[in-house]
């Protein structure tokens, strides 16, 4: 019996499993091609989303204060680099290397960003390399609109099931399925620490004017609406609105701006150019925060072997077509 098949009551209590077991949901890798699963959206699979988005309005009761707001000023900028810099250029592309005990710590920090597993995200995102805004591309504005690349894919029923077969080489590490399978751990966890860092606060700095509650909204909730949807301009926006540099064959776009937002994945186009290469800002100009994090990390020896793009691919027809 097909999951559509099933009572309402069965597929809504198969929902509340699956937000913390997304095990069921893993298309197999020599499973049914991705257009054969419904692209509808799952209501009942989605509600943990859309509680976090409201959680957000918490901030009329429990106020703000200068602590509480740096919070998450800094929870947003080191998920946003875990998304940029391990979710994307590591995870995704395989853009530098790491120790497997890097790897599983880099899994953990991306899952921080509430954005599903490193395997779910790499497939998804090198499906998208694969088909960009051609009509297999789930988030190209241009075959999409901007609400559905924005965010509408991720929410259907084809979107919560990554094809693996674009992952083999990471599926290998059981570790990976692991933090995969149970993604939903480790934002529970830093959840349950900012509430608990609020509570410690109140106690031990009562000047600073925080508690649980303003820690919970400000640095957990709050940070992660903002990191949601600048993550998500990548997708909407970057392929809409900006320059290119280059005829990739799609209309993948340099932007300024969502590069501050984004610590340096707005230079878009010319990632399409070259997917391969860590850094994005390909001159000196383009600022890319998240290159220049982990350059530092490669210093430390954390990191190495990361991919340069060569002068003569940067510098090849550069001249601006749009």
């Amino acid at each position: 019996m097909t999951e559509q098949a099933l009572p309402l009551w069965r597929r809504w209590l198969h929902a509340f499993i699956n937000w913390f077991d997304t095990g069921p949901l893993k298309a197999p890798s020599d499973g049914a091609p991705l257009a054969e699963i419904p692209d509808r959206v799952e209501w009942a699979r989605i509600l943990p989303f859309i509680a976090v988005h409201a959680t957000c309005l918490g901030v009329i009761w429990v106020g703000w204060s200068q602590i509480a707001v740096t919070v998450a000023v800094i929870a947003y900028l080191v998920r946003m680099f875990a998304i940029t810099g391990f979710y994307h250029r590591y995870f995704s592309h395989r853009s530098f290397k790491t120790s497997r005990v890097g790897q599983f710590i880099f899994g953990l920090l991306g899952a921080s960003a509430v954005q599903r597993g490193p395997l779910w995200w790499a497939a998804h995102h090198r499906h998208h390399h694969a088909h960009s805004d051609k009509p297999e591309d789930a988030h190209s504005p241009v075959q999409h609109g901007f609400l559905r690349s924005h965010m509408g894919w991720f929410l259907t029923a084809r979107g919560f099931r990554p094809d693996l077969r674009r992952v083999r080489d990471l599926t290998q590490f059981p570790e990976l399925r692991w933090l995969d399978r149970f993604d939903i751990l480790i934002p529970v966890a830093l959840a349950v620490g900012m509430f608990g860092l609020g509570v410690l606060l109140e106690r031990a700095a009562p000047d600073l004017g925080t508690n649980g509650g303003q820690m919970l909204v400000w640095g957990f909730f709050i940070s992660t609406v903002a990191c949601y949807h600048g993550t998500y301009t990548i997708n909407s926006l970057s392929h809409v609105y900006g320059r290119q540099r280059y005829r990739t064959g799609d209309a993948s776009r340099n932007n300024w701006l969502l590069a501050l937002i984004t610590l340096g994945e707005g230079w878009h186009n010319n990632h399409h150019h070259f997917p391969s290469s860590t850094r994005q800002g390909f001159y000196w100009w383009e600022v890319d925060i998240t290159y220049y994090l982990l350059k530092v990390m490669a210093w430390l020896g954390i990191i190495w072997d990361l991919k340069p793009v060569p002068i003569a691919i940067r510098d090849h027809s550069p001249r601006r077509i749009a």
